[in-house]
């Protein structure tokens, strides 16, 4: 009968302990310092300051673009709207108008 005595490696207790530490250090790094990191907020931050801004300014148009179509759809069209998009399209202005061109 032989008997096989095995060594104990001093090494393989350190492993799972050196991985978890080194898993740690990448993943504790990287969510501070990352793209959606916590150094990154800041950025973020002033981005969806200046969209909500534009969204702002964009709904705002809108309104107003959606009040001029009511204008113009309700069945009764007004007659300065009429007049105003008639000159417009036809490119066409009385003699004693002033007319000014952004």
């Amino acid at each position: 009968m032989r008997t096989q005595f095995r060594r104990h490696q001093s090494w393989g207790l350190w492993v799972i302990p050196v991985l978890s530490i080194g898993c740690f250090v990448y993943f504790g790094f990287h969510s501070w310092h990352g793209d959606f990191g916590l150094n990154a907020t800041a950025v973020l931050e002033q981005r969806r300051i200046e969209l909500t801004e534009r969204l702002a300014k964009l709904t705002e148009r809108r309104q107003h673009l959606e009040a001029r179509v009511q204008l113009l759809s309700d069945g009764v069209v007004e007659a300065d709207m009429l007049d105003e998009r008639a000159r417009l399209m036809l490119n066409v202005a009385r003699e004693d108008e002033i007319v000014y061109f952004n």
